[in-house]
């Protein structure tokens, strides 16, 4: 691409780089947000009762004085993702403080969305897009069965760690979901009498519907180790 002079030429190529160096490390990102669940942040500031320093947070984690400069650096990327605030307390020294995002991270929360947010930045998850390239030159539908040699489902028959913990992160997700659905889309529930919720894993959507509907019948549908000792 021609450029009119080299000013713009030296602007555009840094430009470039830069995108190239965003796209490159947005995984940090979810692996900070990982590191955060995984350390009970969010459930620190909360239980804190107020915006908590960095050094009254490191005590709270028991983290070493040694490792205090690398918390400060996991809490630079999290501010910066919003999934905290950074504000200054009465002594004029920072703090951080929840966000409405963090908010839903809290993992006593009814709708708590840290489980699945702790599915999808787990190891089986994440290393599937490690086998994009080969799974484009395979005859597999998935990069997960390209990567485990089955699908999800079936590596979750096989794996009761994984399978919990699917489980556990799709309901979450489905328990909020839900309890916007029928609230906003009443609706499209009007007239009918039985619903039948295909891969409805736990039944949380189900519930949902039922608990506004009392009147409708609903059947959920999964496999085996999905409903395996539910009520």
């Amino acid at each position: 691409m021609a450029l009119p002079n080299a000013v713009d030429s030296s602007q555009e190529l840094l430009n470039a780089q830069s995108h190239v160096w965003n796209l490159t490390f947005s995984f940090i990102n979810s692996m900070c947000l990982k590191s955060a669940l995984q350390l009970g942040i969010p459930d620190a500031i909360h239980k804190h009762n107020k915006p908590i320093t960095l050094s009254e947070l490191a005590d709270a984690l028991s983290i070493t004085k040694s490792k205090s400069h690398a918390l400060f650096r996991l809490m630079r990327v999290l501010v910066h993702s919003k999934i905290f605030d950074k504000v200054k307390t009465g002594e004029e020294e920072e703090a951080y403080a929840l966000t409405g995002t963090s908010g839903l991270l809290l993992r006593d929360e009814p709708l708590s969305f840290a489980h699945f947010a702790l599915t999808t930045t787990d190891r089986v998850a994440v290393d599937t897009y490690h086998c994009m390239t080969e799974w484009f030159r395979d005859e597999c539908p998935t990069p997960f069965e390209t990567k485990y040699g089955r699908d999800v489902w079936e590596f979750g028959a096989d794996d009761g760690k994984w399978n919990q913990l699917f489980n556990k992160g799709m309901t979450r997700d489905s328990e909020l979901v839900g309890s916007i659905f029928v609230r906003e889309c009443k609706h499209v529930f009007e007239g009918l009498e039985t619903v039948v919720d295909v891969a409805g894993g736990s039944g949380a959507l189900a519930k949902a519907i039922t608990a506004t509907f009392p009147g409708l019948r609903c059947v959920v549908l999964d496999h085996p180790q999905v409903v395996d000792g539910l009520r």
